[in-house]
């Protein structure tokens, strides 16, 4: 008969290999399943950004997310489309065309 100590074991071991598969094949495949922004941030904050991130809509979210990354601190804040200053920088950055 097993012991107990063999029987755990084994059960670690294929939970990790398990865990470590599945990270590893969502994360090879780049894809996230949800929406990334929780919460938006709708106050002019345009002269502390240094980049922004736009992601269309799809079959994961339907909202359309902003991700700002700040100047200073490398935090990504996620920005309200619906925000008339956020507007503005689209459309500044992505004239229609």
């Amino acid at each position: 008969m097993m012991s107990n100590r063999v029987i755990i074991t084994a059960i670690v071991v294929l939970l990790a290999s398990l865990t470590i598969s599945e990270g590893m094949s969502l994360r090879s495949l780049g894809v996230d399943l949800h929406c990334r922004c929780i919460q938006t941030e709708s106050r002019p904050i345009g002269r502390h950004i240094q980049k922004m991130e736009l992601i269309p809509a799809n079959s994961h979210c339907e909202d359309t997310e902003i991700i700002a990354t700040l100047k200073k601190t490398g935090e990504q804040v996620c920005l309200d489309p619906k925000a008339p200053w956020v507007k503005k920088v689209i459309e500044i950055i992505m004239p229609p065309g």
